[in-house]
């Protein structure tokens, strides 16, 4: 299903307060790694918004999860006060774990297999 022109501009500008709202928290650094939100995905109606997190060299990725899980009533509260003039209800948010980036690693290494493979063969 497509996403309609308001769905985006309301996930557009989720984003953008959650990437501030989490370096002011100080929750872009975590467990000796890096988060980030790759991207934000608002229901048709409005009132859940999915969250997907980033999450690059991070020891435990289940522990960083419960710790942002537990955060959330303070991502919501700040999200509220600086949203509260462009959208009328505050969406329930989901975090998610965006694991593209564990994927393009996972093939990188395969292709570096592949290639060293290739080139004893050739010698």
């Amino acid at each position: 299903m497509t996403e309609g022109k308001r769905q985006k501009q309301v996930a557009a500008v989720l984003q953008q307060e959650m990437n501030d709202i989490f370096m002011r928290l100080g929750m872009t650094m975590m467990d000796g790694g890096m988060i980030s939100i790759s991207k934000v995905q608002v229901t048709p109606d409005l009132l859940e918004a999915r969250i997907y997190l980033s999450l690059f060299k991070v020891q435990d990725a289940k522990e960083v999860m419960k710790r942002i899980e537990n955060k959330a009533w303070e991502v919501k509260r700040e999200l509220s006060d600086r949203v509260k003039h462009q959208l009328r209800r505050i969406p329930v948010l989901h975090f998610y774990q965006d694991e593209t980036l564990d994927y393009v690693f996972k093939m990188e290494d395969l292709l570096k297999q592949i290639n060293t493979g290739e080139g004893e063969k050739g010698a």
